[in-house]
Protein backbone atom coordinates (compact mmCIF):
# COMPACT_ATOMS: atom_id res chain seq x y z
CA UNK A 1 0.00 0.00 0.00
CA UNK A 2 1.46 3.31 -1.07
CA UNK A 3 2.01 6.42 1.17
CA UNK A 4 -1.38 7.98 0.03
CA UNK A 5 -3.66 5.38 0.55
CA UNK A 6 -2.47 4.29 4.06
CA UNK A 7 -3.10 8.46 4.87
CA UNK A 8 -6.43 8.14 3.14
CA UNK A 9 -6.86 4.97 5.50
CA UNK A 10 -5.69 6.49 8.79
CA UNK A 11 -7.48 9.74 7.72
CA UNK A 12 -10.99 7.56 8.64
CA UNK A 13 -10.07 6.68 12.07
CA UNK A 14 -11.38 9.58 14.23
CA UNK A 15 -15.18 8.66 12.81
CA UNK A 16 -14.02 5.54 14.44
CA UNK A 17 -12.40 6.17 16.87
CA UNK A 18 -15.21 7.15 19.21
CA UNK A 19 -16.18 3.38 19.54
CA UNK A 20 -12.38 2.22 20.81
CA UNK A 21 -12.25 5.39 22.92
CA UNK A 22 -15.74 4.03 24.85
CA UNK A 23 -14.12 0.23 25.29
CA UNK A 24 -10.59 1.86 26.33
CA UNK A 25 -11.68 4.97 28.86
CA UNK A 26 -15.39 3.95 29.89
CA UNK A 27 -15.57 3.01 34.16
CA UNK A 28 -13.14 3.27 36.35
CA UNK A 29 -9.55 2.55 34.84
CA UNK A 30 -7.65 0.61 37.32
CA UNK A 31 -4.77 2.22 39.76
CA UNK A 32 -0.78 2.08 39.64
CA UNK A 33 0.80 1.91 42.59
CA UNK A 34 0.12 5.14 44.98
CA UNK A 35 2.07 7.89 44.00
CA UNK A 36 2.31 7.26 40.49
CA UNK A 37 -0.29 9.94 38.96
CA UNK A 38 -2.09 10.68 42.07
CA UNK A 39 -2.50 12.83 44.34
CA UNK A 40 -2.24 13.02 47.91
CA UNK A 41 -5.85 14.13 48.80
CA UNK A 42 -5.72 14.50 52.95
CA UNK A 43 -4.91 12.10 55.66
CA UNK A 44 -7.29 9.60 57.93
CA UNK A 45 -6.31 7.25 60.91
CA UNK A 46 -4.21 3.91 59.95
CA UNK A 47 -6.65 0.86 59.80
CA UNK A 48 -6.09 -2.84 60.23
CA UNK A 49 -5.32 -3.83 56.33
CA UNK A 50 -4.06 -0.68 54.72
CA UNK A 51 -0.89 -0.42 52.96
CA UNK A 52 2.09 0.98 55.16
CA UNK A 53 3.69 2.31 52.19
CA UNK A 54 0.64 4.75 52.35
CA UNK A 55 1.53 6.42 55.73
CA UNK A 56 2.14 9.41 56.16
CA UNK A 57 5.15 9.66 58.61
CA UNK A 58 5.50 13.54 58.97
CA UNK A 59 1.63 13.53 60.39
CA UNK A 60 2.39 10.30 62.56
CA UNK A 61 4.84 11.60 64.31
CA UNK A 62 3.35 14.93 64.86
CA UNK A 63 0.54 13.74 66.26
CA UNK A 64 1.62 10.10 68.14
CA UNK A 65 -0.59 8.01 66.35
CA UNK A 66 -0.38 6.64 62.77
CA UNK A 67 -2.08 8.53 59.94
CA UNK A 68 -2.06 7.00 56.60
CA UNK A 69 -2.43 9.55 53.04
CA UNK A 70 -5.80 9.65 50.73
CA UNK A 71 -5.46 9.76 47.18
CA UNK A 72 -7.10 11.62 44.16
CA UNK A 73 -6.68 9.56 41.63
CA UNK A 74 -5.42 12.05 38.02
CA UNK A 75 -7.82 11.08 35.52
CA UNK A 76 -5.67 11.95 32.38
CA UNK A 77 -4.29 8.56 31.22
CA UNK A 78 -0.88 9.10 29.09
CA UNK A 79 -1.14 7.22 26.42
CA UNK A 80 2.58 5.86 24.62
CA UNK A 81 2.81 3.92 21.59
CA UNK A 82 6.32 1.74 20.76
CA UNK A 83 6.74 0.78 17.49
CA UNK A 84 8.69 -1.34 15.81
CA UNK A 85 10.31 -0.11 12.21
CA UNK A 86 12.72 -2.56 11.86
CA UNK A 87 13.66 -4.62 8.58
CA UNK A 88 11.22 -7.40 9.17
CA UNK A 89 8.57 -5.27 9.74
CA UNK A 90 8.25 -4.25 6.53
CA UNK A 91 8.20 -7.69 4.29
CA UNK A 92 5.29 -9.63 3.94
CA UNK A 93 2.79 -11.84 1.23
CA UNK A 94 -0.56 -9.24 1.46
CA UNK A 95 -1.04 -5.63 0.21
CA UNK A 96 0.21 -3.98 4.11
CA UNK A 97 3.27 -4.93 4.94
CA UNK A 98 3.94 -5.70 9.37
CA UNK A 99 4.91 -2.41 9.41
CA UNK A 100 2.07 -0.75 7.66
CA UNK A 101 -0.53 -2.64 9.74
CA UNK A 102 1.33 -1.35 12.87
CA UNK A 103 0.94 2.22 11.83
CA UNK A 104 -3.05 1.61 11.07
CA UNK A 105 -3.02 0.18 14.56
CA UNK A 106 -1.07 2.77 16.11
CA UNK A 107 -2.79 5.40 14.44
CA UNK A 108 -6.62 4.11 15.37
CA UNK A 109 -5.42 3.96 18.97
CA UNK A 110 -3.79 7.51 19.10
CA UNK A 111 -7.40 8.84 17.40
CA UNK A 112 -8.99 7.17 20.34
CA UNK A 113 -6.89 8.57 22.91
CA UNK A 114 -7.56 12.04 21.01
CA UNK A 115 -11.06 11.70 20.93
CA UNK A 116 -10.63 11.12 24.95
CA UNK A 117 -8.88 13.96 25.57
CA UNK A 118 -5.66 12.37 26.45
CA UNK A 119 -2.23 12.77 25.62
CA UNK A 120 -0.04 10.99 22.91
CA UNK A 121 3.18 10.05 22.97
CA UNK A 122 5.47 7.51 21.04
CA UNK A 123 8.88 5.67 20.42
CA UNK A 124 10.10 3.97 17.33
CA UNK A 125 12.49 1.49 17.85
CA UNK A 126 14.98 -0.79 15.73
CA UNK A 127 18.06 -2.10 16.47
CA UNK A 128 18.49 1.27 18.59
CA UNK A 129 15.60 4.05 19.38
CA UNK A 130 15.52 6.25 16.72
CA UNK A 131 12.58 8.81 16.89
CA UNK A 132 11.12 9.58 20.32
CA UNK A 133 8.23 11.98 20.49
CA UNK A 134 6.88 13.59 24.07
CA UNK A 135 3.16 13.26 24.90
CA UNK A 136 1.13 16.29 23.81
CA UNK A 137 -2.83 16.42 22.63
CA UNK A 138 -4.40 17.10 19.78
CA UNK A 139 -4.61 15.76 15.93
CA UNK A 140 -2.06 17.55 14.63
CA UNK A 141 0.51 16.17 17.32
CA UNK A 142 -0.70 12.54 15.78
CA UNK A 143 -0.48 13.73 12.03
CA UNK A 144 2.69 14.88 12.58
CA UNK A 145 3.71 11.29 14.48
CA UNK A 146 2.43 9.10 11.25
CA UNK A 147 3.93 11.63 8.68
CA UNK A 148 7.22 11.15 10.69
CA UNK A 149 6.46 7.48 10.70
CA UNK A 150 5.97 6.86 7.01
CA UNK A 151 9.16 8.44 6.39
CA UNK A 152 11.01 5.89 8.02
CA UNK A 153 13.10 3.30 6.22
CA UNK A 154 13.89 0.17 7.42
CA UNK A 155 17.56 -0.60 8.21
CA UNK A 156 19.71 -3.75 8.55
CA UNK A 157 20.67 -5.21 11.78
CA UNK A 158 17.41 -6.66 13.71
CA UNK A 159 15.42 -4.85 16.93
CA UNK A 160 16.14 -4.21 20.17
CA UNK A 161 12.78 -4.83 22.33
CA UNK A 162 14.28 -4.87 25.49
CA UNK A 163 16.46 -1.47 24.63
CA UNK A 164 12.87 -0.02 23.81
CA UNK A 165 10.86 -0.85 26.59
CA UNK A 166 13.73 -0.40 29.41
CA UNK A 167 13.42 3.24 27.54
CA UNK A 168 9.89 3.77 27.73
CA UNK A 169 10.01 2.89 31.29
CA UNK A 170 12.58 5.44 31.93
CA UNK A 171 10.66 8.16 29.88
CA UNK A 172 7.59 7.67 31.49
CA UNK A 173 7.42 9.43 34.56
CA UNK A 174 3.62 9.11 35.26
CA UNK A 175 1.25 6.28 34.75
CA UNK A 176 0.37 5.70 31.21
CA UNK A 177 -1.32 2.91 28.79
CA UNK A 178 1.52 2.02 26.76
CA UNK A 179 0.71 0.04 24.03
CA UNK A 180 3.77 -2.28 22.28
CA UNK A 181 3.36 -3.14 18.42
CA UNK A 182 6.20 -5.38 16.73
CA UNK A 183 6.52 -8.74 15.32
CA UNK A 184 8.55 -9.64 18.52
CA UNK A 185 11.61 -11.42 16.80
CA UNK A 186 13.74 -10.14 19.56
CA UNK A 187 15.71 -11.22 22.05
CA UNK A 188 16.14 -10.93 26.25
CA UNK A 189 13.02 -8.38 26.23
CA UNK A 190 11.27 -10.25 29.03
CA UNK A 191 12.32 -8.77 31.93
CA UNK A 192 12.18 -5.52 30.32
CA UNK A 193 8.33 -6.05 29.88
CA UNK A 194 8.04 -7.27 33.42
CA UNK A 195 9.35 -4.32 34.58
CA UNK A 196 7.26 -2.16 32.40
CA UNK A 197 4.33 -3.69 33.48
CA UNK A 198 5.02 -3.00 37.34
CA UNK A 199 4.17 0.76 36.59
CA UNK A 200 2.70 0.60 33.40
CA UNK A 201 -0.45 -0.64 31.57
CA UNK A 202 0.76 -2.60 29.05
CA UNK A 203 -0.73 -4.05 25.97
CA UNK A 204 1.24 -6.07 23.19
CA UNK A 205 -0.12 -5.95 19.80
CA UNK A 206 2.28 -8.78 17.88
CA UNK A 207 1.50 -8.43 14.38
CA UNK A 208 1.93 -11.41 11.86
CA UNK A 209 1.89 -12.52 7.74
CA UNK A 210 -0.42 -15.33 6.46
CA UNK A 211 2.85 -16.28 5.24
CA UNK A 212 3.86 -17.10 8.78
CA UNK A 213 0.81 -19.68 9.14
CA UNK A 214 0.44 -21.20 5.69
CA UNK A 215 2.95 -21.97 2.86
CA UNK A 216 0.26 -24.02 1.14
CA UNK A 217 0.20 -24.25 -2.74
CA UNK A 218 3.54 -22.40 -3.30
CA UNK A 219 6.23 -24.72 -4.53
CA UNK A 220 9.47 -23.75 -4.45
CA UNK A 221 9.85 -20.03 -3.80
CA UNK A 222 12.68 -17.47 -3.09
CA UNK A 223 12.36 -15.90 0.17
CA UNK A 224 15.04 -12.76 1.12
CA UNK A 225 15.93 -12.58 5.24
CA UNK A 226 15.15 -8.91 5.39
CA UNK A 227 17.71 -7.86 8.79
CA UNK A 228 20.76 -9.54 6.48
CA UNK A 229 19.53 -9.61 2.43
CA UNK A 230 20.67 -13.09 2.85
CA UNK A 231 18.67 -14.93 0.11
CA UNK A 232 17.37 -18.65 -0.43
CA UNK A 233 15.14 -20.69 -2.05
CA UNK A 234 12.28 -23.07 0.43
CA UNK A 235 10.33 -25.95 -0.71
CA UNK A 236 7.23 -24.93 0.12
CA UNK A 237 5.70 -27.68 -1.63
CA UNK A 238 7.44 -29.96 0.85
CA UNK A 239 4.47 -31.13 3.99
CA UNK A 240 7.61 -32.09 6.00
CA UNK A 241 8.83 -28.37 5.17
CA UNK A 242 5.30 -26.68 5.67
CA UNK A 243 5.04 -28.54 8.99
CA UNK A 244 8.16 -26.91 10.50
CA UNK A 245 7.73 -23.49 8.93
CA UNK A 246 3.94 -23.26 10.38
CA UNK A 247 5.38 -25.41 13.79
CA UNK A 248 8.23 -22.71 14.87
CA UNK A 249 5.80 -19.52 14.25
CA UNK A 250 3.18 -21.18 16.30
CA UNK A 251 5.39 -21.96 18.79
CA UNK A 252 6.91 -17.97 18.34
CA UNK A 253 3.72 -17.01 18.91
CA UNK A 254 2.55 -18.87 21.86
CA UNK A 255 6.33 -18.11 23.43
CA UNK A 256 4.84 -14.51 23.13
CA UNK A 257 1.76 -14.64 24.26
CA UNK A 258 2.75 -16.48 27.37
CA UNK A 259 5.37 -14.19 28.20
CA UNK A 260 3.02 -11.22 27.49
CA UNK A 261 0.64 -12.77 29.82
CA UNK A 262 2.91 -14.13 32.81
CA UNK A 263 4.29 -10.51 32.89
CA UNK A 264 0.55 -8.81 33.36
CA UNK A 265 0.23 -7.59 29.59
CA UNK A 266 -2.47 -7.68 27.42
CA UNK A 267 -1.83 -9.87 24.39
CA UNK A 268 -3.47 -9.37 20.96
CA UNK A 269 -2.18 -11.48 17.52
CA UNK A 270 -3.20 -9.12 14.39
CA UNK A 271 -2.08 -10.24 11.08
CA UNK A 272 -1.54 -8.36 7.89
CA UNK A 273 -4.63 -9.68 6.38
CA UNK A 274 -6.62 -8.35 9.09
CA UNK A 275 -9.08 -5.85 9.78
CA UNK A 276 -6.97 -3.85 12.19
CA UNK A 277 -10.13 -1.26 13.19
CA UNK A 278 -12.19 -4.34 13.55
CA UNK A 279 -9.73 -6.58 15.43
CA UNK A 280 -9.14 -3.89 18.09
CA UNK A 281 -12.54 -3.08 18.94
CA UNK A 282 -13.28 -7.03 19.45
CA UNK A 283 -10.48 -7.40 21.35
CA UNK A 284 -11.02 -4.42 23.78
CA UNK A 285 -14.93 -5.01 23.35
CA UNK A 286 -14.20 -8.32 24.83
CA UNK A 287 -12.00 -7.74 27.94
CA UNK A 288 -10.83 -5.25 30.13
CA UNK A 289 -6.77 -4.27 30.46
CA UNK A 290 -5.38 -6.38 33.35
CA UNK A 291 -5.25 -5.14 36.17
CA UNK A 292 -2.41 -7.41 38.18
CA UNK A 293 0.51 -5.99 37.96
CA UNK A 294 4.31 -7.86 37.90
CA UNK A 295 4.53 -11.98 37.29
CA UNK A 296 1.87 -13.74 38.03
CA UNK A 297 1.97 -17.04 40.53
CA UNK A 298 1.91 -20.46 37.78
CA UNK A 299 -1.13 -22.24 37.73
CA UNK A 300 0.66 -25.58 36.79
CA UNK A 301 0.44 -25.44 33.35
CA UNK A 302 2.71 -23.22 30.73
CA UNK A 303 2.77 -21.94 26.95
Amino acid sequence: MDRAELLHKISTFPLIASVLAEYLWSGDFPSIFKGQGIEADEVRHYQRGDDVRTIDWNVSARFGTPYVKRYREDRELRVFLLVDCSASMYCGSTPLSRYEQALLCAGLIAFSANHAGQSLGALFFDRAISHIFPARKGRAHIMAIISRALSIRAKAGGSDLEAALTGAGRLLKQRALVVVISDFLSIHWEQALGRLCHTHDVIALRIEDPLDRDMAGLGLISLEDPETRLAYQVPASFPGFRAAWSAWHEQHYRSCQGICRSAGAAFLNISTGDDAPAQLIRFFGKRSIPRQRGPRKSSGSSL
